[in-house]
């Protein structure tokens, strides 16, 4: 997923946020799942602020693929 292949949203891709520099994109129609519109936001942060972050994506990583490998555990349902 090259940032080139979406559309960047000039309104908000570069607000910055109490230290925080966001950044914010659309993903074209190619790359939309089922046609479902996706949006990813993105927070650039440093410091004890960016600890916390990882700490929490990696809990969030971790909670996910506990729940994939539990689905692939389970026989699919007709």
């Amino acid at each position: 997923m090259q940032p080139s292949d979406q559309e960047k949203q000039t309104g908000n891709s570069s607000m910055i946020i109490d230290g925080a520099r966001i950044i914010s994109y659309n993903f074209s129609e190619g790359e939309r799942p089922g046609g479902m519109k996706v949006r990813a936001k993105i927070r650039i942060v440093s410091g004890k602020q960016a600890d916390a972050v990882n700490a929490a994506q990696a809990e969030a990583i971790r909670e996910l693929l506990i729940w994939v490998r539990q689905q692939r555990r389970q026989p699919p349902q007709p």
